[in-house]
């Protein structure tokens, strides 16, 4: 595994930050401070330090959250609204697998399992989601064509 996502696995900080922590010279690897970008580890025998601090590799964790409308699909929103992540206990690191509306409920899944998370979301990987949506009142059969056709967002 490359250092930097041994690091981020860690719960330590971002692959990205990890890069410049590595850069700066703030990462041992067995007591040899490593610059290298994409040096190769294995965190379960090999030490590593970022800042002195030994790092441990975080347990996966998986939570699949009923969202409730008016709560966003993200980590942090920068117009302050609640988060998916608002909602599990302080300290539970995970992120969120796809993403509803705001004005959505529904399950979503939030999980630190960087690897399933790239394997639900990314296009190559063909998995099917299905959506259902309730609506208030009749929608006309001229919309009906349109969905079927595809929506641009």
């Amino acid at each position: 595994m490359r250092l930097q996502k041994a690091i981020a696995s860690a719960g330590v900080c971002s692959r990205r930050k990890a890069e410049e922590l590595i850069k700066a010279g703030r990462v041992l690897v067995n007591g040899e401070i490593v610059t290298q970008m994409g040096a190769r580890v294995d965190p379960e025998r090999d030490r590593i330090e970022v800042d002195g601090r030994p790092i441990a590799r975080e347990a996966h964790r998986y939570i699949a959250l009923n969202k409730p409308a008016g709560v966003v699909s993200t980590a942090r929103d920068p117009e302050g609204r609640p988060t998916v992540v608002d909602l599990v206990p302080a300290g539970v690191r995970v992120y969120p697998v796809g993403r509803l509306d705001c004005d959505t409920e529904g399950l979503i899944l939030l999980t630190n399992d960087g690897a399933l998370a790239y394997r639900l979301t990314h296009p190559s990987y063909g998995v099917q989601k299905v959506y259902e949506a309730l609506l208030k009142g009749e929608i006309t059969e001229k919309a009906v064509r349109a969905l079927e056709q595809g929506v641009v967002l």
